[in-house]
């Protein structure tokens, strides 16, 4: 085996529902879609308050997504590796919530 398919191997992997993923690839997609708005915005010469206020819900689209799967990791892989006597865990969740904040 090669030293990338052991790192393959080696990393680590979350199981999600069909649903969990088609609402996040969605939302994904709509900022995307937003991104691609404002880049239009800016090539237009379009009113700077304007492209910041899309700037703006682009970034709170951003922040949802991302409390969406710091929910799913709190109430899964957080949960699991606690109920398995993983209490180190925390530290990581920390490290998360400050990359947030």
């Amino acid at each position: 085996m090669s030293k990338s398919c052991e790192a393959c191997e080696k990393r680590k992997r979350t199981p999600r529902s069909e649903e969990f993923k088609h609402d996040v690839g969605c939302r994904i997609n709509r900022t995307i879609g937003q991104l691609g708005g404002i880049r239009s915005m800016v090539e237009k010469d379009r009113y700077c308050g304007d492209v910041l206020t899309q700037l703006a819900a682009v970034e709170s689209a951003v922040k949802a997504i991302s409390r969406m799967v710091m929910k799913d990791h709190l109430e899964t892989c957080v949960v699991e590796r606690i109920q398995d006597g993983d209490i180190a865990v925390t530290d990581e969740v920390m490290q998360l919530f400050k990359k947030f904040m």
